[in-house]
């Protein structure tokens, strides 16, 4: 597949001015769309994304899906690493195009979809957790957003059994006790590398930083992102009354210390 043609087995953001973005795996006839009906998109195959596209008596766009397309595609089962928290994550683990990357636990793997784009074609993410059906409603929502082949899932208790790859660049800790598995990700990680933890309490983070620094590493810091939005309207701008505050802390640190 290249980047400006479609491909059997994508995934096309349906997109129409003032309506949800719809999500549809692209193949050779019709497919069903949930319970709106059905579409096809085979006339799409080999053309460049951004056609047109007439579904339901609409006018369409088939368009890539953007990160936050397949995050709105979710299907929630355990509580999810929000988008404010997950993009913060990327920049604190050092995750880049090709990387290798570690996550532990996969949850309902929002943070797996947003891993697996970050590391793009070239790079992979193997996602562990000690809960099958966890790893089975993570593994569900990846398939859906199209990012299966950059993902590996694995059932294992890293807290207890440690970390089993590595030269990675980068391991992702959403875990009750990311303190247990601080000596694991080090020897995991290349010289270089980050982690980077998320907690929801002020006990969890006191105790995942104590252990950064026992492990050795370096620039460790901790964090808090909070969101408010704006209200715009001439001459009357203003933030909103709401905002998405507390959701996690955030910590991190890197690996200077070779073996």
């Amino acid at each position: 597949m290249t980047d400006d043609q479609w491909a059997e087995g994508d995934v096309v953001a349906l997109k129409s001015a003032g309506r949800p973005v719809v999500l549809v795996p692209l193949g050779r006839g019709p497919v069903r769309v949930g319970d709106e009906g059905v579409v096809d998109l085979t006339a799409q195959l080999g053309r460049a994304p951004g056609g047109a596209v007439s579904w339901l008596g609409r006018e369409y766009r088939a368009v890539r899906p953007s990160l936050a397309d397949l995050l709105g595609s979710v299907h929630r089962g355990a509580q999810i690493v929000t988008a404010k928290d997950a993009a913060h994550l990327l920049l604190l683990a050092g995750v880049a195009p090709g990387d290798h990357v570690v996550e532990a636990g996969s949850g309902s793997g929002a943070l797996t979809i947003v891993l697996a784009h970050a590391v793009g074609r070239s790079g992979h993410v193997t996602s562990f957790d000690r809960r099958a059906d966890f790893l089975q409603a993570a593994r569900a929502n990846v398939v859906r957003s199209g990012l299966d082949d950059r993902v590996t899932f694995r059932e294992r208790d890293v807290a207890r059994d440690g970390i089993d790859v590595h030269d990675v660049g980068s391991v992702v800790l959403d875990l009750p006790e990311p303190w247990a598995v601080l000596h694991s990700a080090h020897e995991a990680l290349r010289v270089g590398g980050y982690v980077a933890t998320y907690t929801p309490t002020y006990n969890q983070l006191e105790r995942t930083v104590q252990e950064l620094r026992h492990q050795g590493f370096d620039d460790v810091r901790a964090l808090e992102v909070i969101e408010r939005g704006i209200q715009v309207g001439e001459g009357g701008t203003r933030p909103a009354f709401e905002m998405l505050g507390h959701t996690g802390f955030l910590a991190a640190g890197r690996r200077i210390v070779g073996p």
